[in-house]
């Protein structure tokens, strides 16, 4: 039997963003996925960094810090399935914005490839303290792989390969 690997494991039902959308756009759509942040992807479909509506706010709240490097994406900590309440958009006037999500997202992407071990996925994400990781193939999104994906292993005792 061969060692399970992150594409065994992931959730291939990711929701993405392009990097062109507007941040009116962008708020508009997380609010009706009733999501809080997702992967971005260029016109070709490689992925080119996530954002969340706390860069939304950020943004629009004229901070700085919204266009610039992230150490470390809060995207990937805080809980993606948290529930955002659309008034806290409230007075961040999102309709009157230019700016595009490739000027507010992210860039620094915390992935695996498809193939990674499940063992070295675990330790990535202890070591980095990540609670969630994107899967690639080729540098496109093909799912995303939690903490609570590793945790179903140990009270599984393992998945079968493919599902």
């Amino acid at each position: 039997m061969r060692d399970l690997v992150a594409r065994d494991v992931m959730n291939p039902e990711v929701i993405r963003v392009r990097d062109d959308m507007t941040v009116a756009e962008l708020a508009e759509f997380l609010v009706d996925h009733d999501i809080s942040g997702a992967p971005v992807e260029d016109a070709d479909g490689h992925l080119v960094g996530v954002v969340s509506l706390t860069d939304v706010a950020a943004a629009l709240a004229g901070n700085d810090q919204a266009v610039v490097d992230h150490p470390q994406p809060g995207f990937y900590v805080r809980g993606w399935e948290e529930k955002f309440n659309p008034e806290d958009l409230a007075g961040l006037r999102v309709a009157d914005s230019e700016l595009t999500v490739a000027e507010i997202m992210t860039p620094s992407i915390f992935a695996v490839d498809e193939e990674m071990p499940v063992s070295k996925v675990a330790d990535k994400m202890i070591r980095s303290h990540l609670h969630r990781l994107l899967v690639t193939r080729r540098r496109k999104v093909v799912g995303i792989l939690t903490t609570s994906d590793l945790l179903g292993l140990l009270v599984e005792g393992g998945v079968e390969a493919g599902h």
